[in-house]
């Protein structure tokens, strides 16, 4: 007889329901965190944080082979279970197919990341039409299909926390990254509704926007557009130093967080003035860059 295959979350098994705020729980209380992008950048960031504090993971991305290596580090450095499930969230069903798998093995997600995404920068007008689809279905339609998923039974439970990875780009038009700017400001418009809407139900929504990040999303737009890679390094934010505030703004249940003093500085300016300099500036901007 062949040897029998593992589930991929038989490393994961149902636990108690936590007791008291989750913010406080100590790490053999801190609930199971669902992570999505969680193969590299400020998604691998995000996971490493999360499991520092005791959290096992789920972590949801479609590199198959650095998703599951990931899983395999972080369990052993930080000794929680970490399981990769595999996943295209830009696909209709892919969220619905990961809930009713986390549903078969009767495993409670309380913390849901929602970090997955993708960035195509350039003119619009010379963009191909799959790339600006590319961005609306998984920056867009794959994380609202997340929350469709996880929020309603964060509700009927009376806790949760949701974490969406937004963008600064999400505070102002920003032209050559105008689909991706767009998809951001649907990112930061549902966080606030749904953190306002689901006030005292137990379940609290942060957005986070980071500003530029050295990331490998960075490297690739920095290889398309080589002005890109000559930024001043005080623009680039620290990959860890954001998912380091994301985890804090999410625990404590903040509605927007702003990682860095020139994010913040930026994002201030740009709900202050006028929305015609706004669009002078973000147009300036673009066009120096690329």
């Amino acid at each position: 007889m062949g040897r029998r295959r593992l589930h991929p979350l038989a490393g994961l098994k149902a636990r108690p329901k936590p007791e008291g705020d989750m913010a406080k729980a100590g790490p053999r209380q801190a609930p199971v965190a669902l992570i999505t992008g969680a193969s590299s950048g400020i998604g691998e960031a995000l996971a490493r944080c999360f499991a520092r504090h005791g959290h096992p993971l789920v972590l949801v991305a479609r590199r198959a082979g650095t998703l599951r290596r990931l899983a395999s580090s972080l369990s052993a450095e930080f000794g929680v279970p970490a399981v990769a499930l595999p996943a295209d969230l830009s696909r209709a069903q892919a969220a619905a197919a990961l809930a009713a798998t986390l549903k078969r093995r009767r495993l409670t997600i309380d913390v849901l990341v929602n970090n997955a995404g993708v960035l195509e920068a350039g003119p619009f007008a010379r963009m191909p039409a799959r790339a600006h689809r590319q961005m609306i279905d998984l920056n867009v339609a794959g994380l609202t299909a997340m929350l469709a998923q996880f929020v309603p039974g964060m509700v009927r439970r009376r806790r949760g926390r949701v974490l969406n990875v937004a963008s600064i780009a999400a505070f102002q038009p920003v032209p050559a990254l105008a689909t991706y700017a767009a998809t951001k400001a649907f990112v930061l418009s549902l966080s606030e509704s749904l953190a306002e809407e689901l006030r005292d139900s137990g379940v609290t929504v942060t957005a986070l926007c980071p500003g530029i990040t050295a990331t490998a999303m960075l490297g690739r737009a920095a290889r398309a557009h080589a002005r890109l890679a000559r930024l001043p390094a005080v623009l680039v934010g620290d990959v860890d130093a954001v998912a380091a505030e994301g985890y804090r703004a999410c625990m404590a249940g903040e509605v927007v967080a702003v990682p860095g003093v020139l994010n913040l500085a930026t994002m201030a300016a740009a709900r202050a003035a006028p929305k015609w300099l706004v669009r002078r500036v973000a147009g300036a901007l673009g066009r120096s860059l690329l």
